[in-house]
């Protein structure tokens, strides 16, 4: 099975349709111009829909903050286009690599990287 990253389909749903339901019940229908990196996102040609179902509003463009999401709905084809994305730059990945360590752990570029240096002291820390 391959794992997606939420943010990896959000940015492949732009311009796309797509349904958000908040945490207090409201609901949002319409097209995704962009999302930042807390999920934050903004819609356009908006259909709001209050939490009893029985008010609507359409709005132009709106700002959802991404905390108060509950979930995200998304075309079903577009979880298809985003998995064979994923799965062609994973296979590219590797053979630029080629393939890991015998280990199965990546060699790294020398050093310990983010860790301690020699003497025990950590790294730009000037003492």
């Amino acid at each position: 099975m391959v794992s997606m990253l939420p943010l990896s389909l959000l940015n492949a749903a732009q311009n796309k349709p797509m349904l958000v339901e908040l945490k207090n019940g409201e609901t949002f229908n319409g097209h995704l111009v962009n999302c930042d990196n807390f999920m934050n996102i903004t819609l356009r040609e908006v259909y709001q829909t209050n939490a009893e179902g029985d008010r609507f509003w359409k709005v132009k463009e709106c700002y959802i903050r991404g905390s108060t999401i509950k979930y995200l709905r998304v075309p079903d084809m577009l979880l298809d286009v985003v998995k064979e994305e994923q799965t062609r730059a994973r296979e590219a990945g590797k053979s630029a690599r080629g393939g890991t360590h015998p280990g199965g752990v990546g060699r790294g570029r020398g050093g310990a990287r983010g860790g301690p240096t020699r003497g025990g002291r950590a790294r730009g820390r000037g003492i």
